[in-house]
């Protein structure tokens, strides 16, 4: 990756938006193709995973090996073995037999590919992209931010490709939001809760509302730190209940390249029906946090009495309010039964999950090329493309998307496991030759009835006629 800045009027071959460890698994393996001449923008000022669910013990739910190169490129230097070796903790990585690394492990490895990979420019906000029709290439506007986040300085990159992966946004039910958006009684998302968690520890009533893999770390961790009998701790979800996520082997084979191609090639009202019934692979909860929840509840009964502890699932937040300038109203409904109550609180962390971030404001100049499917959604190629207007893709220019593609390519679209995969499939189509060699096979299922081929018709060749030998009948 060709990392001194050109002149302004030569165009990058890539921009990339955002360094998450999408685009930050793009740059990595860019970084050897000299050919690629490529910058990356990042509004942040240095990269940061999900900071405030870096729990002690927390662990991503994927192997080891899902890094952002090793399923593309097992020799690169960016590899989590390497960076290990490069700490020189090899050994006690492999002493410990750990498949799945804890989160902050992975966090770590992350930000040491980025403090060490040329091109990234952390304080930069991309303001907008629009096409030049008469260069052909895209401008990405962007603003400099000084170390107090206020602008310092503008500029503009023109390049043939861009890439985006801005990753997702916490996401606050409706409801919450008027609550979340207050000052006074602490309501807020997961993302932001080891940062307040002392504070939080302090209210007298804790609800966690989300059944999903965060909202069982966070109320695993408050009951951690919560006195036996004295815990004043509900954790409430949607889902019907606190369920498993599908870990099976087989299960896990909807997270490889085979599935994302099946899932890609089938009708738009297809995979949507698809995405909705698909929750329990990717919203589940891990069952060794499972476990930990109820042993430390069990913990808690040996000398008699429950823990003060309520775990509802089935349960929506129709409406909220304060009734006091240090309680929360929550108005509850259980889907099942079809009953309604109230819940009075003092705190509330929503581990509601994330959406995608919205790709409008960035590809507002681009919107008239945008070609998008029936809800209005841009339509995206295999190849992670934006199906853009032929006056611009003609030119060989195209917008690349990461992780913003669940609708068109599956439940693996956020997966740590696919990135590698995604990015080297990116940078076979910008170098248009199979730069990085990926597998045509990954998974031992076949997804979709292969379609019967018809077979070639070719004449069939003239056989010179079977001559019967004379016999001799004196």
């Amino acid at each position: 990756m060709n990392t001194p800045h050109p002149d302004a009027d030569t165009p990058r071959d890539l921009v990339g938006i955002g360094v998450g460890p999408s685009n930050l698994s793009l740059a990595a393996l860019a970084h050897p193709l000299a050919e690629i001449d490529a910058v990356f923008y990042e509004q942040r000022p240095r990269f940061d995973w999900h900071p405030g669910l870096l729990l002690d013990g927390a662990r991503i739910q994927v192997p080891f090996l899902a890094d952002l190169v090793t399923l593309a490129d097992p020799t690169s230097p960016w590899t989590f073995l390497n960076y290990l070796k490069t700490h020189h903790r090899l050994y006690p990585f492999y002493f410990a037999e750990r498949f799945h690394i804890q989160r902050a492990e992975y966090d770590a490895y992350c930000r040491w590919v980025a403090d060490q990979l040329p091109g990234l420019h952390f304080r930069h906000q991309v303001d907008s992209v629009r096409w030049n029709p008469e260069r052909d290439v895209f401008e990405v506007d962007h603003t400099q931010l000084d170390a107090a986040g206020e602008a310092e300085a503008l500029g503009r990159t023109h390049t043939r490709n861009v890439v985006i992966g801005i990753g997702t946004t916490p996401h606050i039910p409706d409801p919450l939001c008027p609550l979340a958006d207050a000052p006074g009684v602490p309501v807020l998302h997961a993302d932001d809760y080891l940062t307040h968690r002392d504070t939080l520890l302090t209210a007298g009533h804790i609800t966690v509302v989300g059944s999903g893999q965060s909202g069982a770390e966070v109320f695993l961790d408050l009951l951690r730190h919560r006195p036996t009998g004295h815990e004043r701790l509900h954790w409430i979800g949607r889902t019907e209940a606190f369920a498993p996520m599908e870990y099976s082997k087989l299960g896990l084979e909807h997270f490889t390249p085979d599935y994302t191609r099946y899932f890609h090639a089938l009708p738009e009202n297809v995979r949507d029906r698809l995405l909705a019934g698909q929750w329990q692979l990717h919203k589940g909860i891990d069952a060794d946090t499972l476990a930990a929840i109820h042993d430390e509840l069990y913990r808690r009964t040996l000398h008699g009495g429950w823990p003060d502890t309520v775990l509802t699932p089935g349960v929506t937040v129709r409406t909220a309010g304060r009734i006091s300038t240090t309680q929360i109203e929550l108005h509850l409904e259980h889907t099942q039964q079809n009953t309604r109550s109230r819940l009075t609180t003092d705190a509330v962390i929503l581990a509601t999950g994330h959406r995608e971030h919205t790709l409008d404001r960035i590809l507002a100049g681009l919107d008239p090329y945008i070609r998008r499917d029936n809800s209005e959604r841009p339509r995206i190629d295999a190849h992670f493309r934006l199906v853009l207007d032929p006056s611009i893709t003609a030119t060989g220019c195209n917008v690349h998307v990461q992780n913003a593609e669940r609708h068109t390519h599956g439940v693996g679209a956020p997966d740590l496991g696919l990135a590698a995969w995604r990015s080297a499939t990116i940078l076979n189509a910008l170098t248009e030759k199979e730069t990085y060699p990926l597998p045509t096979r990954t998974a031992f299922t076949t997804f979709g009835l292969e379609q019967p081929q018809p077979a070639p018709r070719v004449p069939t060749a003239r056989q010179a006629p079977t001559l019967t030998p004379l016999v001799d009948r004196r």
